[in-house]
């Protein structure tokens, strides 16, 4: 008989991505039947995913009845969690990740597999505590490998899609019609990505195969890492633009964001000491590309499917 596969956040990047690789290989679509958990179930999303004959339910993270309904009868779960920004980010955060895996535990759920991320201020020794969505996380990672029920791990890299949802981290126009991508970090610093919406989904696939295998393991999911030089050329060439780089100040970057300046300079300031992954990055994510299905999307194939307009 087939699992049932909960899967949260259905109609967005992460887990649109596990839903739509798991209909579209053969043995896993067989394997586990799908329960679509969404905010909204009338949506154009969630409607797409009914005619796919994916069964959708309405959540409601913030209650603990919403959330056992969604949950019951339910075998696997497929857990992320949305950032919270207030002054108790990573409390409020951390405690919707809490709820939803103790009652994973107290349904009887065989396994949770949950997106997670290192912990920036753990892995700084305190330096850096302003990446609270990052700690949050981590700390719910923690929380599930202490629970009585089988769990396994997918970090995800920087998302391709960020280029196009985050345009304030974009490059900026100069008076001479150029393009400045600026960073408080050095052209040399490698960041990991991703393709989410395609390829998220291909690492979750690996552990839905293997569950056994994977039990207590992490997922480091990249396509490639490139350095700033490195996206600043493709965004030119995606472009048609001349975008170059430039290293400024811890300052001047944090006072270019248009909110939570702090965060996206901590940021990347923790990623010049530590790098995304922490130690041994590219390492991590040789080996989970290694073990996964598919294909993965590189950056410079990215923006040939998704063209960049600056």
């Amino acid at each position: 008989m087939a699992k049932i596969l909960a899967v949260f956040g259905a109609t967005g990047t992460q887990g649109g991505s596990v839903i739509s690789n798991v209909l579209s290989d053969p043995e896993l679509s067989q394997r586990y039947k799908l329960r679509a958990i969404t905010r909204d179930n009338n949506s154009s999303k969630a409607q797409a995913l009914k005619k796919r004959q994916v069964e959708v339910v309405t959540d409601d993270s913030s209650n603990p009845a919403s959330i056992e309904s969604a949950l019951t009868g339910a075998d696997f779960v497929f857990l992320m969690s949305t950032p919270s920004w207030g002054p108790n980010a990573v409390e409020d955060e951390f405690n919707t990740i809490k709820s939803i895996a103790d009652i994973a535990v107290r349904q009887g759920l065989e396994y949770i597999i949950f997106s997670t991320l290192p912990s920036c201020s753990q892995m700084s020794q305190g330096k850096y505590t302003a990446v609270t969505a990052f700690d949050a996380k981590a700390q719910g990672e923690e929380y599930i490998k202490s629970l009585p029920i089988k769990s396994a791990f997918w970090c995800g890299a920087f998302f391709m899609e960020n280029f196009v949802t985050q345009p304030f981290l974009g490059p900026n126009l100069n008076g001479d019609g150029t393009f400045t991508l600026a960073r408080n970090a050095p052209a040399t610093l490698k960041l990991p990505y991703i393709d989410a919406a395609d390829d998220a989904g291909k690492f979750v696939n690996a552990i839905l195969a293997e569950p056994d295998k994977y039990a207590g393991q992490t997922l480091c999911a990249a396509a490639g890492f490139y350095s700033l030089a490195e996206i600043a050329s493709l965004l030119s060439k995606a472009s048609g633009k001349q975008v170059t780089f430039k290293q400024v100040s811890y300052d001047e970057f944090k006072a270019s964001i248009p909110f939570m300046g702090d965060l996206f300079a901590q940021g990347f300031a923790y990623l010049i000491d530590h790098g995304y992954f922490g130690p041994g990055g590219e390492d991590k994510v040789r080996w989970a590309v290694k073990n996964i299905r598919g294909k993965l999307t590189t950056l410079p194939e990215y923006f040939e499917k998704h063209p960049i307009s600056l």
